[in-house]
């Protein structure tokens, strides 16, 4: 069975036990950006992928209910940076490798900030974004390697704004694929290898933190506070209702 997974750090608590663990080559891993592993479920590239909960309904695809990517509060790599007062914004430019972070800011400029800035897309490099953009998107490990308290600029949290705004937890991503795929037997792996990495954190820090240029610190806190890798029915109501909000949105206009 194929597995697209995305590359991104938060994701190595769910697939540390088919990389090293008891699961190991049960699947056929490939590593991709959030929204090509989207892409590759949707085509029938992989079976069952980490899926930006934004594509789930365009897509068509049912998903784990119990395993995925969640907060409960602030997230740490999913910040928007202002470099006016957030009611004032514009413009803004997106980092657009996932797709649930993108819908999640437009969702929260219109609905809580009442603005709908003009959209650009560019490479997730902060200091170009803000020179063409009154704001930008910076999510993933890049956002992981910016202090947000350092920066000259207004910066929000999106996990944690979520989180003030509705009251309910904000879910990322889920492993997700169509219906016959997610048998019993499939679900029970994945709920495995996210279980078989609980026990082995320091085993993740240590290598995540020397792979990546990471502070091991800052890699343990992302594992084990920042980031909710079991899904109770609350992270599912959350889901459900951005689910909701995302099938209100336009369709994104995007200007050079």
């Amino acid at each position: 069975m194929r597995v697209s997974a995305v590359s991104y750090l938060n994701t190595w608590p769910l697939v540390w036990g088919f990389l090293h663990g008891p699961q190991k080559g049960r699947f056929d891993f490939q590593f991709d950006l959030p929204a090509q592993c989207a892409d590759a479920v949707g085509s029938g590239a992989a079976d069952i992928g980490i899926v930006p909960c934004a594509e789930l309904d365009r897509l068509g695809l049912d998903y784990l209910p119990d395993v995925g990517i969640a907060c409960e509060g602030e997230v740490r790599t999913i910040l928007l940076i202002s470099r006016r007062p957030i009611r004032e914004i514009r413009t803004i430019s997106l980092d657009s490798s996932s797709r649930t972070s993108v819908a999640l800011t437009r969702i929260l400029l219109a609905e809580k900030y009442g603005v709908r800035p003009e959209i650009r897309r560019q490479k997730p490099v902060l200091e170009e974004m803000l020179e063409v953009s009154d704001a930008a998107l910076i999510i993933g490990d890049p956002a992981l390697r910016i202090d947000p308290a350092s920066l000259p600029w207004e910066c929000l949290d999106l996990g944690a704004e979520w989180v003030a705004w509705t009251g309910l937890p904000m879910v990322f991503a889920v492993w997700a694929g169509r219906k016959p795929v997610l048998t019993a037997d499939v679900a029970a792996e994945f709920r495995a290898s996210r279980e078989w990495s609980r026990s082995r954190v320091d085993e993740m820090v240590k290598l995540a933190a020397a792979e990546r240029n990471f502070d091991e610190q800052l890699v343990r806190r992302y594992f084990t506070e920042y980031i909710r890798y079991e899904l109770a029915p609350r992270h599912i109501e959350g889901l459900e209702t951005f689910r909701r909000f995302v099938r209100q949105l336009a369709p994104i206009t995007v200007t050079a």
